[in-house]
């Protein structure tokens, strides 16, 4: 079976990590000839371009899909992906992000391909974003679904919310979790020396946030209930991992509040590094309007640390009341301190919460089980449209 994948760009994120694990199991795991074509990737997020330099010819370059809406660029990748298609026949062609699914999607349709899958690692509309915004990607979104066999979503809220806007029917979607090597977390250990070099001390109580340093990630409001944390608990700590173009705005804000003390920033982390500093949180946090099902939380679970999450999108399906964790009301700023005072003030909350999460994430996020459901859904797919098995 022949699969390309196509997504916007490869930076440091959730959903590029989600894509390049799928193309990469299902080369090793199930054999398959899958490819993956990407647009420039560029800026402070980092790159994870470099995880192909040992497979040549898996990986390629499309100049033309560029992340913001361009049309003159846009037709060029249309026109650009539709012929690299033609050319490499794929049997099934799976798209991610917005850009790349929608132009995906439509090039895989003029070309031929037989069999065409869109993930949703994260709604493209919502309340995020004005009404115009709203209104073109819905109805970008809508249109590119007619030529869509398929959706895969992280999270059934994702299904819930596309429905909701008319986007195709329910017998089209799948919920397949964003699985990740699960063992790196399984094994995180509290590194002491770790911590010194953060200077955080053995006793700090850290509380960890991993997000790009970006709009919508909810950095301002861990900063807005910090003052009344950071005295109500004195040991605590907030561990920043990742980087992005609000850094310099958000170091200024924290010298102002005085807290500079109480912030660690750790610029960007390579994904095989991230265990490392999730092994010396005692506590995640995470605050973003917009996330399919950030792949922070099973990550911190699997570690055994306990979580705080917006009840947005999809963190109710890991983030689970008095089970996993502590589930806010977007910006409510009350509850978010008194969740987390909870947690700094009470270890043995932490430990129950923590080991309760360490089992749901085994049996849920495995990186095999992502990778075997995609298969088994190429199949059942390319079964019902040729009428006969996989080509191999």
């Amino acid at each position: 079976m022949r699969v390309t994948h196509i997504i916007t760009r490869l930076i440091v994120g959730g959903a590029q990590e989600n894509t390049v694990s799928s193309v990469l199991g299902l080369r090793t795991r199930h054999g398959l000839d899958c490819d993956l074509v990407t647009g420039p990737t560029a800026g402070p997020e980092g790159s994870l371009e470099r995880l192909f330099d040992d497979l040549p010819g898996v990986l390629s370059h499309n100049k033309h899909l560029v992340r913001p809406v361009s049309p003159w660029q846009d037709w060029r990748a249309l026109v650009t992906l539709t012929k690299y298609l033609k050319q490499r026949r794929p049997d099934v062609v799976h798209t991610h992000s917005g850009k790349a699914g929608v132009l995906g999607r439509l090039a895989a349709k003029r070309a031929g391909v037989p069999v065409i899958i869109h993930t949703i690692h994260g709604p493209s509309f919502g309340k995020f974003q004005g009404a115009i915004a709203n209104l073109i990607f819905t109805n970008a979104e809508r249109y590119a679904a007619r030529v869509t066999d398929h959706f895969v979503v992280v999270a059934n809220a994702m299904t819930e919310q596309y429905l909701a806007a008319g986007i195709g029917r329910p017998e089209q979607y799948t919920r397949v979790f964003s699985g990740f090597d699960l063992k790196p977390y399984l094994t995180s250990q509290n590194d002491l020396a770790l911590r010194q070099k953060l200077g955080i001390a053995p006793d700090d109580f850290v509380i960890g946030k991993i997000a790009r340093l970006f709009e919508l990630k909810g950095h301002d409001d861990l900063l807005a209930v910090a003052p009344k944390i950071v005295s109500a608990c004195p040991k605590v700590k907030f561990l920043l991992v990742g980087d992005g173009i609000l850094r310099p705005s958000l170091e200024k804000q924290i010298k102002r509040m005085g807290l500079e003390k109480k912030f660690v920033f750790t610029g960007l982390v390579p994904p095989s590094e991230v265990s490392r500093y999730v092994g010396i949180m005692d506590a995640l946090v995470h605050l973003s309007l917009r996330e399919g099902l950030p792949r922070a939380l099973p990550q911190a679970l699997a570690a055994g640390k306990p979580v705080v999450a917006y009840d947005c999108d999809g963190a109710r399906e890991v983030c689970l009341p008095k089970e996993t964790g502590f589930l806010i009301a977007p910006k409510d700023f009350g509850q978010l301190e008194n969740a987390l005072i909870s947690l700094a003030k009470d270890p043995g909350l932490c430990l129950t919460l923590g080991a309760r999460g360490q089992a749901l994430v085994r049996d849920w996020f495995p990186v095999e089980r992502m990778v075997d459901d995609l298969f088994h859904l190429y199949q059942k797919l390319q079964r019902e449209k040729t009428g006969g098995g996989p080509k191999g």
